[in-house]
């Protein structure tokens, strides 16, 4: 399976059209891990271009789009992943969407045993919020993890093959193994990925 993932495209065209020539490298798939725009300024724009490449994508919202308007405009090839799974031969991918700076979320945690009975062989995770104390959430101007402890836990119990996150810019283009699990900020540029 070949994935072309990008997060965090706010917006510009521009990146969202660099993110999208990488469709030469036929993806299957296309993921997004949220704030295709930011606080919604042409989002449907955004979000048509998604649709006119035809291939199967899976987006959820950041903390720049509202989940009503990404339900809205979600549909054909471009699938609302939010709190939603969805198979791909022996691939699962859930879709956990929004998030600031909040490191503990409950609802997420919640939702650990019921994807668990789900799951497929493979799991993929997208989310925005990025897990804690990895690559991906240390920013060093602050010495500080700021990533979220509920996204690590759900890591931890459902060792997903894939972690695909955003978020924090400036990781963006970081990868990571933990723990047997792929993890990466694609970036607004996007990155193409393999399994």
């Amino acid at each position: 399976m070949k994935i072309l993932a990008f997060t965090d495209t706010h917006s510009e065209i521009k990146l969202l059209n660099k993110a999208l020539s990488k469709i030469k490298n036929q993806p299957d798939i296309i993921i997004c891990a949220g704030d295709i725009a930011d606080y919604e300024r042409d989002l449907e724009l955004m979000i048509k271009k998604l649709k006119h490449t035809k291939i199967l994508t899976f987006i959820i919202h950041g903390n720049h789009e509202s989940i009503e308007r990404m339900q809205q405009l979600c549909s054909k090839n471009v699938i609302f992943l939010h709190k939603r799974a969805y198979s791909v031969g022996n691939y699962t991918f859930f879709g956990y969407g929004g998030g600031g700076f909040e490191q503990v979320d409950k609802k997420l945690e919640a939702l650990i045993p019921k994807i668990k009975k789900i799951k497929k062989e493979h799991l993929i995770f997208i989310t925005h919020m990025p897990p804690h104390n990895t690559k991906l959430d240390y920013l060093p101007q602050t010495r500080r993890y700021a990533g979220s402890i509920s996204v690590r836990k759900f890591v931890n119990e459902l060792k997903p093959i894939l972690v695909i996150t955003g978020h924090l810019h400036e990781n963006f283009y970081k990868k990571e193994r933990f723990h047997g699990t792929f993890l990466i900020n694609p970036g607004p540029e996007g990155a193409i990925l393999e399994f």
